[in-house]
């Protein structure tokens, strides 16, 4: 059955206990800094983190529209995983072989990297080292993932990083109807989003670092940012908007917002939970083109989503874009689909937001020492990990440091820009 009953916020942010709650003032006028960064998500929020950790002495303000988190930190599935959206063959014949195994060998380490924050700031995300299952559910599937695994033993890759399961040994794990066979990847972790990013802006507070919600940017150029509430000048100026870049003057074509929704349950009874598995609360997807994504929340929760929602023109933004009948209707059949126990149990949370996507599906970490002007983002919805890699990485650019991580792909990574429209919506909505 199908009720209308639905929570227009994310699932994340009503049940985030309202003492783990970042609440801060809004800018109060002019300011001048070392560093300001605009978007409170998790790029801006773990840039802020490392910068202040690597010297202290630095004055980091970081600029925030609406609350933290109020983007895809706040709305997204909780896999902090090492997926990356592009292939490693892909990787290689751009950057080389070694470069695109060391750019995956970092995205693992990031996955252990946030698990390691977390525990020594006291952030309690609700992180749960499951890995990812990646289910076929028909021929095409079955080969699609044993393709991915052989792809990885071709770089080096062994079963410690990605190997099959069969059938016998996923139903072990998780009762799929109609599974042939899976993928698992022990390099993802469960976790609650907005306990997360919440838990990062204290932690940069306790380092020093000034937030400011409900200070909507209105420029940023060079060493300025002009906002609603005052001018904040710095030697370095941080962009790290995903999506919401295509809102910035002349950046409309840097990145493409993309629509993912999610839908959600109550805390379901322990013999939903017989039926379904995930004990550990590996996150879960199937080999179709078409993303899905879910996990076992650690309150006995389903929260489940998947793309599909239209890519609208002009790259807008709005918050009617964040539910869709027809997406969610979509999503509750899947799920079922998936666990048929499910049938009869209602999904009254419903909620979905932007994702950047970058022409090229290239996520990018840029630094410009004699302009001040730095950008992050592009993890085409992969971006729990991914930010914190990115955040690091631009620390180092930042404070001219010369890592190992500055010799990753993303640094210094510029995609080319989208089509104009009408091209533009007819290329995405036709993909």
């Amino acid at each position: 059955m199908l009720r209308s009953l639905r929570v227009p916020v994310p699932l994340w942010e009503t049940t985030l206990p309202a003492e783990l709650r970042t609440v801060t003032t809004p800018l109060g006028g002019d300011a001048q800094v070392d560093v300001a960064i605009v978007g409170a998500g998790f790029t801006g929020l773990w840039t802020a983190y490392y910068l202040a950790g690597a010297d202290p002495t630095l004055r980091i303000i970081v600029l925030e529209r609406e609350h933290v988190g109020f983007g895809a930190s706040g709305r997204n599935g909780g896999w902090c995983s090492a997926l990356l959206p592009t292939s490693l063959t892909t990787l290689a014949s751009t950057h080389g072989r070694d470069r695109a195994i060391d750019l995956l060998r970092a995205m693992h380490a990031t996955v252990e990297e946030v698990a390691r924050v977390a525990d020594e700031e006291g952030i309690d995300a609700q992180l749960a080292r499951g890995g990812t299952l990646t289910f076929a559910r028909s021929e095409v599937q079955d080969g699609r993932l044993l393709d991915e695994v052989r792809e990885a033993r071709s770089f080096g890759f062994g079963p410690q990083d990605v190997r099959m399961l069969t059938a016998g040994e996923l139903t072990d794990r998780c009762r799929v109807t109609r599974a042939r066979s899976a993928m698992f990847t022990p390099h993802c972790a469960a976790v609650h989003p907005a306990r997360l990013v919440h838990g990062l802006a204290g932690a940069a507070q306790r380092r020093g670092v000034v937030i400011h919600e409900q200070t909507a940017v209105v420029a940023a150029d060079g060493r300025r940012v002009t906002t609603e509430r005052g001018t904040v000048t710095a030697d370095a100026v941080i962009t790290a908007t995903e999506a919401y870049t295509a809102a910035l003057p002349g950046r409309r074509r840097d990145l493409v917002p993309l629509y993912s929704l999610m839908v959600g349950t109550e805390p379901l009874p322990p013999a939903v939970w017989d039926e379904i598995g995930l004990d550990d609360r590996p996150t879960f997807n199937d080999g179709r083109h078409m993303i899905i994504y879910g996990q076992r929340t650690a309150d006995g929760r389903l929260a489940f989503g998947g793309r599909g929602a239209p890519y609208h023109f002009g790259s807008r933004i709005e918050p009617s874009f964040d539910t869709d009948d027809r997406v969610r209707r979509l999503l509750i059949g899947t799920a079922r689909d998936l666990f048929p126990v499910l049938t009869d149990v209602e999904f009254p949370y419903h909620w979905g937001g932007p994702l950047g996507v970058p022409r090229d599906w290239h996520a990018g970490v840029r630094f410009d020492r004699d302009t001040g002007a730095g950008a992050a983002g592009g993890y085409v919805g992969d971006g729990v990990a991914a930010t914190n890699l990115a955040g690091r990485l631009m620390a180092d650019l930042v404070t001219g440091r010369t890592s190992e991580l500055t010799a990753l792909p993303w640094a210094g990574h510029r995609s080319r820009r989208w089509e104009p429209e009408p091209l533009r919506w007819l290329g995405i909505n036709l993909g």
